[in-house]
Formats: structure tokens, C-alpha cells, sequence
């Protein structure tokens, strides 16, 4: 039996999901239509599959499942959760420019950014940053390269370079990501520090090099600001383009600020038993 499942294609700076309205959908096995849909020579193409739910709890509005390329479930996305804002309120599905979004790392607050109408762009209030987290970082006894560790709800790990734009993040990357130092993987960021901003291009966990990483770009900014390399207010440039990050002293949480852009919608035959 076929049933047409409508999606919707989004980006936040080029790192493109695809997103589907559970309130319409019953999405069975979403990690294997992430892996099918995902292949951008046989999918629909994409960094992964975002599903949109209503939230069960009350201290949230809606609920955020993201399954990256591979099908391995990630606990968070700023990227996705900027795009799953302007979804939210463009569709009609909510009037608040205020949504609690309930994700595997908690409950994100997502603050709208409205021109003329449209949501222009949106701030999530990411939480506190952390530093140390056993489940996530180990010792080992190979040798793991100066960097520092980063936990935004997953895990990340900023590497500062001379020249990123010849570093090869594909080859390193990948090392880095299934390192023994990080038990459940890791995403790689490779960080230069320019006049204008932090230049930082990104191997993702489970979805390899993608054009930005909104939590990638958090960490970057935190781990900046804690090596003494920048200030808590920062330029993050990436390859699909450029968020902002700050730091906030006052309650140490860390405030991620971009656009978000629809692309296409789309159906997408889904074969049932």
C-alpha cells in the first residue's frame, strides 16, 4: 500500500533538512526514510529528516526528532530549530513569536524575528555550555589533537587552524569524529580567527562535511571565548553562510541568532504494509 507523505525542504545557512508535520503523518522507522530520503542521488537530498510533533508536556509548544544522513538520532540542532520556527509560524501552526520546543536535550526557547510578516530570523536560547561529560569524552591512549571539548546537547570538538580553508576536514574529520576519546562519536569543527569573525568549517556527526552547524557554531564561539582567542559576542562565517553567537555572562547560556529559508515542498511516496 502507498501513502503520499507531504514534506517540507529547509535551510538554516545551507545545512538543509527535510521536514515532515507528524500531527498529519504517522512516520514509522525514521531513521531508515532519514537514510533513504537523505541521498541526494536517489532522495530527496538532505543533512536529514526533522520531524515536527505537538509537545506532550506542558512546559513545551512542540516537539523537534531530528535523524541525521546516516539514521542515528541527534539530540539537537540549532540550524533546524531556527528553520522549525519560521515552519511553525508561517504555516499557521502557532501566533506565539515565542515557542518552547522540546528536543532530546531539553527545552529550547525559540524567539521570532518577524518583517512585514515573515520571520526575518529567529534566537534560540541554547542553554548552558558544557565542558566535561564522561558519557561523551574518555581518556585513551591515542593521541587526540589540541582542541577543546564542547557539549551543546551533543557533543562537539573545536580545532583551531592556521588556514581552514586548507585543512582537509573530510579526511580529519571523520578520524576525529570516531576518535576512541569519544565513545559516541563527536562532531568536528575546524576554527581560523579572522578580523571579521571566526571562519569555521564543519565535519558533522553522522552526516559528514555539511555548509554550517548551528550547535557547531555555538561551540566554536564558546570555546573561543574560553581559550582567550574572542570576546562573548561573536561572527561565526561558515560555508553556507554566517550566524551570530553570544555567550551571556549573566546567565551563561549561549543565544544562537540566524536566518532561516524555506526551499521546496514536496510528496514522496512512502510504501506501507
Amino acid at each position: 500500500m502507498k501513502q503520499k507523505i507531504h514534506f517540507t525542504k529547509m535551510h538554516g545557512c545551507g545545512n538543509d533538512y527535510i521536514y515532515v508535520d507528524t500531527l498529519l503523518y504517522n512516520i514509522e522507522e525514521p531513521s531508515k526514510l532519514a537514510c533513504l530520503w537523505s541521498d541526494r542521488h536517489k532522495g530527496i537530498g538532505s543533512d536529514g529528516l526533522v520531524l515536527i510533533g505537538r509537545s506532550p508536556i506542558p512546559e513545551a509548544d512542540f516537539t523537534m526528532r531530528i535523524f541525521n544522513a546516516d539514521g542515528s538520532e541527534a539530540k539537537m540542532c540549532g540550524n533546524a530549530s531556527r528553520c522549525i520556527g519560521k515552519y511553525l509560524y508561517e504555516k499557521g501552526l502557532t501566533l506565539q513569536t515565542q515557542i518552547r520546543l522540546l528536543t532530546l536535550s531539553g527545552v529550547k526557547v525559540l524567539s521570532l524575528h518577524l518583517n512585514d510578516g515573515f520571520v526575518e530570523s529567529v534566537t534560540v536560547d541554547m542553554g548552558e555550555p558544557m565542558f566535561e561529560n564522561p558519557k561523551q569524552f574518555m581518556p585513551c591512549s591515542e593521541i587526540l589533537p589540541r582542541g577543546c571539548f564542547v557539549s551543546m546537547g551533543n557533543p562537539h570538538y573545536v580545532v583551531f587552524v592556521g588556514d581552514v580553508e586548507h585543512t582537509d576536514v573530510a579526511g580529519r574529520g571523520l578520524r576525529l569524529e570516531n576518535h576512541p576519546a569519544f565513545p559516541e562519536r563527536a562532531n568536528i569543527e575546524f576554527a581560523e580567527m579572522r578580523p571579521d569573525g571566526i571562519r569555521v568549517r564543519v565535519w558533522e556527526r553522522g552526516s559528514g562535511i555539511t555548509m554550517a552547524c548551528g550547535t557547531g557554531a555555538c561551540a566554536t564561539a564558546v570555546a573561543a571565548c574560553k581559550t582567550g582567542r574572542a570576546g562573548r559576542k561573536n561572527r561565526i562565517i561558515m560555508d553556507g553562510g554566517t550566524l551570530d553567537v553570544e555567550w551571556r555572562e549573566a546567565d551563561n547560556h549561549v543565544y544562537l541568532s540566524g536566518p532561516a529559508e524555506f526551499v521546496f515542498e514536496g510528496e514522496i511516496e512512502l510504501f506501507t504494509i
